[in-house]
């Protein structure tokens, strides 16, 4: 039924406090603070239910440097609320107001459900009704937004501390929360969960990972168009709620308990000693551009949250859209900055998280338009005692500026150069060879200049966006037909080869050679300098059925299948016993970048490349498509004693034969990896490796890579 928005209780309020903002629990009720500098009224609304009426509307009336405060006495948590504000409403000049529509707290700390599609709702009131620009209708909402909730942060951690691991030694697992477990053959109590995904941490254990990175887990919005398509948001890149985890992943057992559940989580992921970064999405909301829905920050304070543009006549209705989602968050805003700043500190401080990775964080350093490296945000995040300390990683670059190596000191990058660099050399690209080089060696033209070091560089060859490693050597093309788009959506440049048949296929010479190119791949990323990121479930070939755009696919296109884990034990053994050895041989996991310099008096450099035939290697033939080179694990940098690794990388078709380096006197060579055998002579376990004759030639086979052990 309709009401009035007028203030309406019998609660006994008082002024409260414009700090925290948010809604704080206190012995005698809940303090509630809400930012808005051009509001003319603020209402708090509370709810008994999540679909019912409200049961008390109360007209703020302290407001303290732009916030909006009020106590209300008796409360607790677990109260439903929301806000509704009256002011202009003039979009020419920036100011969307509309008292009809129920807002979200930003810092609300968990919400009822989903955001619920408001443009089909409302066009089912009226299936008539031509209206498009959302911020017009005066239709009530309040039935559709979901509520926020009181949350009480108390948490038994348990003594829980940050392991704080070096970036040299991660071994970070990109991965969906939902996804890992949401397939029947899990097995978990809970699929889909935050808690089913505990029951999967002694995978990870045996893996060998020491970081999970997840896609987004803070409340988010599915788009209207796939709505109307039968599809869904699955991977998440558009949130509503910055201080919410995402309620879809809980049990639902009761009304906000995806709080306790993540902090479960989080501490059982800590108890395996694995850390836990956070994929997080600042550069965007899920409100859209000028014609979305007003659900949260436009009807709060357009102004202030958004980058906003125009024309003469109207220079604030539209958005600037760096993104491609329709609107980007001015960060050049100081309550903006102290908004995304409160957000982050409270996934450390509360949820105990170890770091975040930032979906398009150039824009988070646009200025006037352009990145720049000393942006507002960037400054903030230096001289914050809580986020200075923790894992800082940028996916640098938005839909109009690739800034990979133009980070400030303290950010990692996702290294986008190392993945096409891997993928051309690993299928047999010509002219490939001298960019490799630095790709293995950590990137130093990308981040030497600045005092930066090789874990700058966060390596990955497969992520979420794109093909999974199975499918980058099972496909030529992409397959997004799913995604009803006509398989015009997702990259068209993936570097990909499909080793002789499109799809998959029972020819074994096929298979084979599928499996030895993965091999090839990950050995690639664990043996280079900078950090490594491994793909969820390319330890076991997932495959999403050549789809590299399945953020719409919330089924078994992007489920992992865990009944591969045994059909493909071949490559899940393989990748285990790459990472234990790059674990093991730390001259595979050193901070600083190679020089070519004797740091130990044993008159071998760190590193020293060679060609085929002994000499220096050819570094501007095109032609050239084999590179081998020689590390120096000295005593000085090992507990294992004088050690050398020698490897070879031939992405060519043809067999080469490689000429050895000499061992000093009492030395042999080992050979440990030769990527062309079959499982068990692939990889040989440390004690076994077994002794190369004769000591000075290696005949390599085709598209094969080989790491030799001297001792």
């Amino acid at each position: 039924m309709p009401y009035k928005l007028e203030h309406s209780t019998k609660k006994k309020v008082s002024a409260g406090d414009y700090y925290p903002l948010g809604a704080t629990p206190h012995k005698g009720g809940v303090n509630f603070a809400i930012y808005s500098q051009n509001a003319g009224e603020v209402f708090l609304l509370l709810f008994d239910s999540a679909d019912g009426e409200p049961t008390d509307i109360i007209r703020l009336e302290n407001r303290t440097r732009y916030i909006w405060h009020t106590f209300v006495h008796r409360l607790k948590a677990g109260q439903l609320y929301g806000y509704k504000v009256r002011g202009d409403y003039n979009p020419a000049y920036g100011m969307r107001f509309n008292e009809n529509k129920l807002m979200i707290d930003p810092y609300a700390k968990a919400l009822t459900g989903k955001l619920r599609n408001e443009n089909n709702l409302l066009l089912a009131y009226d299936p008539n009704s031509s209206l498009r620009d959302l911020s017009l209708d005066t239709r009530d909402n309040s039935g559709i937004v979901p509520k926020a909730i009181v949350v009480d942060d108390s948490f038994d951690w348990k003594g829980d501390v940050r392991h704080e691991i070096p970036f040299e030694k991660m071994i970070i697992y990109e991965v969906h929360l939902k996804g890992f477990t949401a397939h029947k053959s899990s097995g978990v109590k809970n699929p889909g969960t935050y808690l089913g995904f505990i029951e999967k941490i002694p995978h990870l254990k045996e893996l060998g990972i020491s970081t999970v990175e997840f896609l987004p887990l803070q409340e988010f919005y599915i788009d209207d168009f796939l709505v109307n398509k039968g599809l869904t948001n699955y991977w998440g890149y558009n949130t509503i709620g910055f201080f919410s985890p995402e309620a879809s992943y809980s049990t639902r057992a009761f009304p906000g308990c995806q709080v306790s559940e993540f902090k479960t989580m989080v501490l059982e992921l800590h108890k395996a000693g694995i850390e836990v970064i956070m994929d997080v999405v600042y550069n965007h909301t899920c409100e859209g551009n000028e014609l979305g829905s007003t659900v949260c920050f436009k009807g709060i304070d357009n102004p202030t949250y958004y980058c906003l543009t125009g024309g003469p006549s109207d220079p604030y209705r539209y958005y600037m859209n760096y993104t491609g989602c329709g609107n980007s968050f001015n960060l050049a805003d100081t309550h903006v900055i102290r908004f995304v700043m409160d957000s982050l500190r409270y996934w450390v401080e509360v949820m105990h998280v170890d770091g975040f990775r930032f979906d398009l964080a150039s824009v988070l350093g646009r200025e006037a338009g352009m990145f720049q490296k000393s942006a507002s945000f960037f400054d903030a995040i230096s001289q914050d005692p809580v986020l200075n300390r923790i894992k800082l990683i940028a996916e640098p670059w938005d839909l109009g500026t690739y800034q990979v190596g133009d980070f400030p000191v303290d950010w990692s990058e996702w290294n986008g150069r190392f993945r096409d660099t891997m993928r051309k050399f690993g299928k047999g690209d010509a002219g490939q060879v001298r960019d490799l080089g630095f790709r293995l060696t950590g990137s130093a033209d990308l981040y030497g200049d600045d005092g930066r070091s090789a874990y700058n560089s966060i390596n990955f060859i497969t992520c979420h966006d794109g093909f999974t490693l199975n499918d980058l050597v099972t496909y030529n093309s992409k397959h997004n037909e799913a995604n009803l788009e006509n398989n015009n959506d997702g990259s068209n440049d993936n570097n990909s080869w499909n080793c002789g048949a499109e799809g998959e296929t029972e020819d074994a010479g096929i298979v084979s050679l599928r499996k030895q190119l993965i091999k090839n791949y990950i050995c690639c990323l664990l043996f280079s300098s900078g950090v490594p990121m491994i793909l969820g479930g390319d330890e076991f070939m997932r495959t999403q059925q050549g789809n590299n755009n399945a953020y719409c696919q919330d089924n078994e296109i992007s489920w992992f299948d865990w009944d591969k884990v045994n059909k493909n034990s071949d490559i899940f053994e393989f990748f285990k016993k790459t990472i234990a050895f790059t674990k093991r041989y730390t001259i595979l996991q050193r901070r600083k970048f190679f020089m070519g310099n004797d740091l130990n008096d044993n008159h071998i450099p760190d590193i020293t490349w060679f060609g085929k035939y002994g000499d220096k290697p050819a570094w501007d033939d095109t032609d050239l498509r084999t590179l081998c080179y020689r590390l120096d694990g000295g005593k000085v940098i090992s507990k294992l004693g004088n050690y050398q690794l020698f490897i070879i990388l031939n992405a060519d078709y043809t067999v080469q034969d490689v000429k050895i380096p000499k061992l000093e006197e009492g030395k042999m060579w080992y050979r440990v990896i030769d990527t062309s055998l079959g499982s068990g002579e692939d990889f040989l376990d440390t004690g076994k490796e077994m002794l190369l004759t004769p000591p000075d030639t290696y005949l390599v086979n085709p598209r094969s890579t080989i790491l030799l052990l001297g001792r």
